[in-house]
Order: structure tokens, then sequence, then C-alpha cells
């Protein structure tokens, strides 16, 4: 059943459509990730615009994570005063990550820094991951369980320290601050929720327990991304809201499907996995912009669509 997005201004399966947004609500319970940095490409692959997939896929994110969210509510594990620190940095990078957008978008560059922001990004955090996740089975095959002691790094001297009881932390206000306001510029450049990099700063650099983490992590998406979502609404003008509702209701469903998968696989496996996709998502892209393209030129308005 084919529809046609009017901002888009392309006609697309209705059943992939909800099909990829279910497949990346699942991702989204299951990791404690918006979900937007596998979405987004693989909008790409369709032949949505990168303009549009990157404001579009922003409200998606709104609703998996709040679906996920909830589901971590029941089970008591949101910090939501770590949250709190991190969503006000977060509001802080989204409203200058989209005055970025919107100058690269009047030179008409926009396409080629989103595609290599996810090159870069994906690459990086996926390989970290993979590592890390290899190890952490290896030590777990020798049963020397050594519980991991909170290093007391840089992170520990800074001032400003506030407890973070659901945490179990007593830390800085200051790095959770700064990862909100990285999370924040990439949500509103690469249109994702920006877990893939929140989740590691939070278990490696933060120190939080990895029940916590995943609830805590999309609890700051929701609104981080629903902002993000107005101001390219309100300044560009590219959210397409057909291509939104399609991919918002496989989302739902998926991300509660999720939820529960991941309540079943051990830390590690889920570690494993996540890095695995998010490395082929990489290459694929990665690819794409080296690759002959079959269509040399493509025809559109001035402005970068």
């Amino acid at each position: 059943m084919q529809v046609y997005l009017p901002i888009a201004e392309i006609s697309v399966n209705a059943f992939l459509l909800l099909g990829l947004g279910g497949m990346v609500g699942i991702l989204s319970g299951m990791f404690g990730v918006g979900g937007g940095f596998l979405m987004t490409p693989l909008l790409f692959f369709i032949g949505i615009p990168p303009a549009v997939a990157v404001a579009t896929e922003a409200n998606q994110i709104v609703a998996s994570s709040f679906s996920g969210a909830l589901a971590h509510f029941r089970k008591k594990s949101v910090d939501f005063k770590m949250g709190v620190v991190l969503l006000s940095g977060g509001l802080l990078g989204a409203a200058f990550g989209v005055v970025v957008f919107n100058y690269l978008k009047s030179l008409g560059q926009v396409d080629l820094l989103v595609r290599l922001c996810y090159v870069v990004f994906l690459g990086i955090i996926g390989g970290l991951m993979f590592i890390e996740s290899l190890r952490a089975m290896r030590r777990s095959k020798k049963a020397t369980s050594v519980k991991r002691a909170h290093q007391r790094g840089w992170v520990h001297r800074l001032p400003f320290k506030t407890r973070f009881r659901t945490s179990g932390l007593y830390i800085s206000v200051i790095p959770p601050f700064l990862v909100g306001i990285l999370v924040g510029i990439l949500s509103a450049i690469m249109g994702v929720g920006g877990g893939f990099i929140m989740v590691p700063a939070m278990i490696y650099l933060l120190g939080m327990p990895t029940k916590v983490v995943v609830g805590t992590s999309l609890f700051q998406i929701i609104f981080v991304t629903a902002f993000t979502t107005l101001l390219h609404a309100t300044t560009n003008y590219t959210v397409d809201i057909v291509l939104a509702v399609l991919l918002l209701v496989g989302g739902v469903i998926g991300a509660q499907i999720g939820t529960q998968i991941g309540a079943k696989l051990k830390a590690e496996q889920l570690r494993i996995l996540l890095a695995l996709m998010v490395l082929a998502v990489c290459g694929k892209l990665g690819l794409d912009l080296v690759l002959q393209p079959s269509e040399l030129y493509s025809l559109g308005a001035v402005g970068g669509h």
C-alpha cells in the first residue's frame, strides 16, 4: 500500500514504514537508545531526503522513548535527578544544533554533514562498545566477577557535587550537564535521541549502574527530541507528519516488546548486539559516501533539499 509523503515528496510503502518503526521501537526498549541512529540512515536508504529524515525522526523518537521510559518508570529504574541535569544541558545543545543545521542548510551542505556525522560517530562508538563487550564477556567466562569499584578519576574531583540517590552516586553536576549539551547538539543535527552516546557515557564516565541507565537515558531523550522537533518544524518546515505517524505507530508497539526482551538478556549480550548493529549501519553509510551513485544528478529546490 503506497502512501504519498507531502514534505519528502515521494511515495513509500506504508507497511515498510510501520515495520521500520516497530524494529527501531524494539531496539529502543532493549538498549535505552532512541533508535534514531539506526532509523535515520534507514530512511536515507529508502529515499527520504536527509533534512526531512532528521526532523521527522526526532518526532518518532519522542513516542518510542516515552513508551520505553514508561515501562522503566513502572520498574522504578529512572533516576529523575540525573535526568533533569542531563536535560538542562540537552535543551541548550539542541537550540545551538538547530542554528548550525539551518546555517548549513542555507549553504546547501546539510546532507553531506549529516552523513559524515553518522559515519564518524557510529564508527567510533560501535568500535569502542564492541571491544568493551568482548572484554566483559571474557571476564564473565573466567567467572572471576571482580566488582568494578568506582574509579576515583577526574569526574570525582570536580566542584558542585550532589547526591544522586537512585544511582547511588555522589558526583559533580558538570559531567552530566556537558554530556547533555553534546547529546542535544547531535539530536538537532543528526535526528537522533543521542542514547548511543549517552548510555556509554553514563556507564563508563559517570559510573551509573546499568539497570538505571536505560530508563534515565530515555527520560532525557523524550524532552530533548520533542524540543528539537518543535524547532525544526517552526524554522525549517521539514517535519513530514504522514511519515511521523506511520513511524510512531510501529515505534510505540515495538518499544514495549523491546523492554520485555531486554529484561531477559544479559548486559554483555545486549552491548555486543548493539555494537554489531551500529558497525553494520556505519559500514553501509560509509560505502554510500565513497561508491558512485546510480544517478549522478538529482533535481531539487535551492537551499539543501
